[in-house]
């Protein structure tokens, strides 16, 4: 039997988000690394070591990015149309840093000049570093909305600006962003590096971890009594076709506690980015390291989930014309096509899954600069 149209937007809500963290989880730990390369590595062999952790899989990862990507766009069209047209030149710096991760990892070690690795040395910390605050920031603009409305043929118009979007609290969403992933880093490092290298690592997570903490709370003070939120005055129809119009929105201060108030289990979504920030910093301290990886894994859940409960089910909203928001019920496919697309998702992630935990079984354990000193020629 066939699910119902408002079963399959539900559905799509979440496993976007289950793209976006899966991203954040595995992709975000190679920018960490990139992040601390040029601060934990004090040697060309330690910078080395630092990159080989990485480098055999980094590519792997994208996947994540470009599947969050593809499903966004094939999922909620609006969504992908409007915010692409939108952060239009935000997504153009993203996609600039992001150049300089494939040719940094694939010509660092190409020749043996200082100059010459010091400097895709910091081009991988531009690819590692740029992206993770970018997203932050177009978070923090969507919990406040974005700027945009549509004329009467559904045409998405922006009417913001690209500095318009370095606002006080996008900026902090963009510490949020860096420091989690930063941290999610220094604690994989720490798992697959030891000696110099590892200690290094602990310490820029024991930085790192309660920065994320800090201000990913500061931010949900700025929610909680800056008047942050949307919400119905008229809610669209679930079950209905897609049409962003058919609606009424308000911006209220404090909407975005109130799925907190009506669904309090929903708590335990923000809990877990605490409660899992506090674990991994607690046991990378004890260099516990797998198990740190473990639960900052669970902290990215936590934070990239405490955005998406708070706003559901808005997607997108408007600040200039409330009325023209992208929610999960008015912004999406068909039925036919997300019926078609969940197949597809059951059949290919599970494939995805089994591929990247073969690949990191098939490449566990540290790396030293004694393996680099004896792999000169194969190793990044």
């Amino acid at each position: 039997m066939p699910l119902d149209y408002p079963t399959l937007k539900l559905i799509w809500w979440l496993l976007v988000g289950v793209l976006l963290v899966g991203f954040a989880i595995m992709d975000g730990h190679d920018m960490g690394v990139g992040t601390l390369l040029p601060f934990v590595g004090k040697s060309d062999e330690e910078r080395r070591a630092v990159i080989n952790t990485v480098g055999p899989h980094w590519d792997g990862n994208q996947v994540w990015f470009i599947t969050a990507g593809g499903a966004i766009f094939a999922a909620w069209p609006l969504v992908y149309a409007t915010a692409f047209s939108g952060f239009y030149w935000a997504m153009l710096a993203v996609l600039w840093a992001l150049f300089f991760r494939p040719v940094g990892f694939d010509y660092r070690s190409k020749i043996h000049h200082a100059g010459w690795r010091r400097t895709w040395d910091w081009g991988l910390f531009v690819g590692g570093a740029v992206p993770p605050l970018i997203f932050g920031v177009a978070f923090g603009n969507l919990l406040q909305g974005v700027p945009f409305h549509f004329d009467a043929n559904l045409v998405p118009y922006y009417t913001g600006s690209f500095w318009a979007l370095l606002n006080p609290f996008a900026l902090l969403a963009g510490v949020v962003s860096s420091a989690m992933l930063s941290f999610h880093g220094a604690v994989y490092l720490a798992h697959r590096t030891e000696g110099d290298i590892q200690r290094r690592a602990i310490r820029a997570a024991l930085i790192f971890g309660p920065l994320m903490l800090l201000a990913f709370s500061l931010a949900g003070l700025w929610v909680a009594r800056g008047g942050l939120g949307y919400a119905f005055a008229v809610a669209p129809d679930p079950a209905a076709l897609p049409n962003p119009l058919a609606k009424r929105v308000v911006a209220e201060a404090g909407a975005w506690l109130h799925n907190y108030a009506s669904a309090p289990a929903t708590v335990l979504v923000p809990a877990l980015a605490y409660a899992g920030g506090l674990a991994a910093i607690a046991l990378v301290a004890a260099r516990r390291t797998l198990a740190a990886f473990v639960a900052s894994a669970l902290a990215i859940v936590g934070v990239i989930g405490t955005a998406g409960v708070s706003m559901f089910p808005f997607v997108m909203p408007s600040s200039t014309r409330p009325d023209a928001s992208l929610t999960v019920w008015d912004s999406v496919s068909s039925q036919r096509t997300l019926g078609i697309m969940l197949w597809a998702t059951v059949i290919f992630m599970p494939l995805i899954v089994a591929y990247t935990g073969w690949a990191y079984r098939v490449m566990a354990g540290k790396v030293t600069t004694a393996y680099i000193r004896e792999n000169e020629h194969s190793a990044y």
